[in-house]
């Protein structure tokens, strides 16, 4: 971070040197008193965090001083590496890198008297390793080095016999999702260690470690052994133990040997195959969900926004494609048809039946909903949103996903939806919508319709700056390349 001292050539005289040598040793120390006005201390240990979960890193100024107006930036290896950026008073989201989007906020509690926090949320096994906080106050600056350490319990050790090896049986241990790297250990019934043929230890594409270890057991040693997989950085460890019958054994009947490694084979089959049918079936049901969108897709229509039914609170724009939530409130003509305390508005098509099919692009919004109302709802007072009150419906709130049944119903969503499909079958009775960012299908409404339906869109319920984000209705299919609305 500090410039490099520039060197002179070996033709130079001391006495044409020594002016220029003089002269950058003030602008160094001028430079250091100016960068010294403060200094940025972390934590003198790593913080472990675990997978899934949340991580705090703190960062303080010494003396204590307030950091409301300097530059806060948290990154990796690579100054521009951005995990969370802090400038002119607000949080800056447009350099930040996209695996962190979402994931990150700074915590200002204390940030008068110089000192903040980034929380990391959804832990994961990239965030493992160092970062550096930065605070930069005019032409001084300062940075601290932190070290997060990602850590994760796996599933519990799967023991296998795999038959007969060097005169005795051989046992193969397996376990997957760890992070880091795991050790394992084979212990005898006393809790010995036992000697075992080196791990095999391989990443899988998430980042989290599955291990293999084998182990041959002969007659003369120990029957029963239990495998052991330790997680160096909890100090934490998940274990599984098999007792090995006589009978396994190559001095026995070769007939009953083998009919109890067929059944010790079956008991590790049967779960396997069972789920092997389950991960079949749930790529079937992605294929149809995602057959369903293809075929929805087929009844595209062009929504647009109706400016008479919109909440003052609410700026649409000249296309009427786009709805964000205004600054201020306008002053606008209190009509029968606008929205007066909620701030929602209507797509300007009505729908009396018949398949329609649309896409809004939602972003990174942290709140949002989505759906179709009745004509007949009332626009003015309280608005219930549920079927019983005409409004069928998808909203994100902090809790996650909701659909508007009574009761709510909370939605199990694995890829955050960057755009949302909505397809009404009238004379059916479902209202679906659609993750288009994983082509998912993410929930259906059956109902029974009567009169008119049309397009809800609510953008959000604060003016900060995710939820001033709009809303914007797409074009059907997207424009090749790109999936961001123009």
């Amino acid at each position: 971070m500090r410039g490099k001292v520039p060197s002179f050539s070996p033709g130079c005289t001391v006495s044409s040197a020594l002016p220029g040598y003089l002269a950058l040793c003030l602008a160094l120390q001028a430079h250091r008193l100016a960068s010294a006005q403060f200094t940025v201390t972390g934590p003198d240990h790593p913080i472990t965090a675990s997978l899934g979960g949340e991580a705090v890193l703190p960062c303080h100024l010494s003396p204590r001083m307030s950091a409301e107006s300097m530059e806060l930036r948290w990154f990796r290896s690579q100054f521009s590496a951005v995990v969370h950026l802090y400038r002119d008073g607000q949080d800056q989201y447009g350099e930040q890198m996209p695996e962190y989007r979402g994931r990150t906020e700074l915590l200002k509690d204390d940030i008068a008297n110089g000192s903040v926090s980034l929380r990391i949320r959804d832990i994961r096994p990239s965030d493992d390793g160092q970062y550096k906080c930065f605070f930069q106050s005019g032409v001084s600056y300062e940075e601290a080095l932190l070290e997060l350490q990602v850590a994760g319990l796996g599933s519990d050790p799967a023991i296998s016999v795999e038959g007969h090896q060097d005169g005795g049986i051989r046992v193969v241990c397996r376990s997957f999702g760890w992070f880091p790297e795991p050790r394992v250990l084979w212990r005898d019934l006393q809790g010995q260690l036992l000697p075992s043929a080196p791990e095999n230890i391989s990443q899988e594409a998430n980042g989290l470690f599955q291990t293999e270890a084998a182990i041959v057991l002969t007659e003369e040693s120990n029957r029963k052994v239990s495998c052991c997989v330790r997680n160096p950085r909890l100090n934490q460890e998940r274990e599984s133990a098999i007792s090995i019958a006589e009978l396994f054994f190559p001095r026995l009947n070769p007939w009953m040997v083998a009919l109890s490694v067929i059944l010790a084979l079956l008991a590790v089959l049967i779960p396997l195959a069972s789920y092997c049918f389950w991960k079949q079936h749930r790529a079937k049901e992605k294929l149809q969900a995602e057959l369903r969108w293809r075929i929805a897709q087929l009844y595209a229509v062009d929504v647009t926004l109706d400016p008479d039914t919109a909440n003052p609170e609410l700026v649409l724009s000249e296309d009427r494609k786009r709805v964000r939530l205004g600054d201020t409130r306008q002053d606008l003509p209190d009509n029968p048809e606008r929205f007066d305390s909620r701030p929602c508005v209507l797509g300007t098509e009505e729908f009396p039946g018949g398949r329609r099919y649309w896409e809004v692009e939602v972003g990174d919004k942290p709140r949002w909903t989505l759906g179709v109302c009745s004509e007949s709802v009332s626009r003015k007072g309280t608005v219930r949103l549920t079927p019983e009150g005409g409004y069928w419906a998808l909203r994100l709130r902090d809790v996650g996903y909701e659909a508007l049944t009574s009761p709510r119903t909370i939605l199990p969503v694995n890829v955050r939806p960057s755009r949302v499909g909505i397809f009404l079958d009238y004379e059916v009775g479902e209202v679906s919508f659609y993750n288009v960012t994983d082509r998912s299908q993410l929930f259906t409404f059956t109902d029974t319709f009567s009169g008119t339906l049309r397009p809800y869109f609510y953008p959000g319920s604060s003016a900060g700056s995710e939820n001033a984000a709009p809303l914007i209705i797409c074009p059907v299919p997207a424009q090749a390349g790109g999936n961001l609305c123009p």
